[in-house]
């Protein structure tokens, strides 16, 4: 039996390289991504492509053929979709050990970069607004599935990874076992994923409780309610008909920017007139979720996660602004935010505190100190001073990254 290694071709040098002769659990881990890995039913080990600590990450799960193929095909799609989910890498078959004895296959995805799983959040400082914006980013991540027809069947904390996004958290879809495609879900089926969601997510958290690591005074059966109440609210906002006042011009301007405003491009909508309410119907027909992480792209490039562009794009409109009616188009200003306001301040970081923080969130987290340090003085301390104490006195401290805090004494 010939070893077979299905995926992506850039990707296939670094995976052909790896102890493929070898069962997982008897693969080297290095101890600084070994709390990146969540649990699992499967065995799961993450490992670099090579020695170099900068190399490519990679996360690998045996499993059997038809389950790695199907996920593999599934996340594939996802991918294409821009769903947010981990990246398909490879299948690799037929494996055998050294004594020729057939080894499970196995199935590579590329590591999230800034992500953690849920347990290693909920065993650090977290506060009640952590656990809720945990819970938004799961109910954020279940309605853009469900949006794109992908039942997940599987909806839990330990099938998802959080990087954060601001002052909240941006889920991120790991495991798609036993997820399907449809051209469109029941809402029978969308039910379906809320219970098991529910359910899965509670038991999560009374097993973290029993743990002692819960925020105080948190109920598990609560908290997962919570996760299912948001996604209503938002599936309400985004499918459901609004009724409208025909006299106010501006009222399907304010709809779409409430839309906006929940991080949905609105790419199709229905106005009619509805003669009994007198009013107008305004029905969103068709609303793909990043509506500021693509306006942040358009116009300087950079990926982030959709509350960073949020922010980020605050502070562009300030700089926008700050330059009068006769500043040049919107392309040049952008340029000039990255050169004059955004790239210098990351470019304070040193080069032993790079890494620990993802750069959106990094420039971010300025602003935010900035705020503080505002409010405590009375008066603008201004970015620059704002972001040397955030690298002096907040940076040393977080490690979004997964790495080793060193803070010397």
């Amino acid at each position: 039996m010939a070893l077979r290694i299905t995926g992506l071709g850039e990707e296939l040098a670094s995976i052909s390289g790896l102890p493929w002769d070898r069962p997982l659990e008897e693969w080297p881990e290095d101890p600084s991504l070994t709390e990146k890995r969540g649990i699992s039913r499967h065995v799961v080990r993450l490992v670099r492509a090579d020695e170099s600590p900068d190399s490519e990450i990679y996360a690998v799960k045996e499993t059997v053929e038809e389950f790695a193929n199907r996920e593999y095909k599934i996340l594939r799609q996802l991918t294409q979709l821009n769903a947010p989910s981990v990246e398909a890498i490879a299948v690799i078959e037929g494996r055998q050990d050294k004594a020729g004895e057939e080894l499970p296959v196995a199935l590579a995805t590329r590591f999230l970069p800034y992500s953690l799983p849920y347990r290693v959040l909920l065993s650090g400082n977290v506060t009640g607004h952590d656990i809720m914006t945990m819970a938004n980013a799961l109910a954020l991540l279940l309605v853009r599935l469900h949006l794109i027809g992908f039942w997940w069947g599987d909806c839990s904390l330990s099938n998802t990874l959080f990087r954060r996004d601001a002052e909240g958290f941006a889920a991120y879809l790991v495991d798609a076992e036993t997820g399907e495609f449809q051209k469109s879900l029941s809402n029978g089926q969308r039910e379906h994923d809320l219970e098991i969601a529910l359910f899965n997510v509670a038991a999560e958290l009374d097993d973290v409780a029993l743990s002692g690591h819960l925020y105080p005074g948190m109920d598990p059966v609560r908290a997962a309610e919570g996760v299912i109440k948001r996604y209503r609210r938002l599936w309400s906002a985004l499918k459901d008909p609004q009724l409208l006042d025909p006299k106010d011009r501006h009222a399907v301007e304010r709809a779409m920017r409430q839309l906006h405003d929940l991080g949905f491009a609105v790419q199709e909508v229905s106005v009619s007139l509805d003669g009994e309410n007198q009013a107008l119907q305004f029905v969103p027909k068709l609303v793909a979720a990043g509506y500021h992480q693509q306006r942040l792209r358009e116009l300087v490039g950079l990926e982030t996660e959709e509350l960073q562009a949020k922010r980020l794009l605050a502070s562009f409109e300030r700089f926008r602004t700050r330059l009068g009616k006769d500043r040049p188009s919107d392309d040049l200003v952008a340029q000039r935010w990255l050169k004059e306001i955004f790239e210098p301040n990351l470019a304070k970081v040193p080069a032993e505190l790079r890494g620990r923080v993802e750069p959106a969130q990094l420039f971010h987290e300025m602003l935010e100190q900035r705020w503080y340090l505002n409010e405590k003085a009375g008066y603008d301390v201004g970015l620059d001073f704002a972001a040397d104490s955030y690298i002096r006195d907040v940076l040393p401290f977080r490690r979004d990254s997964g790495v080793d805090v060193t803070v010397s004494s």
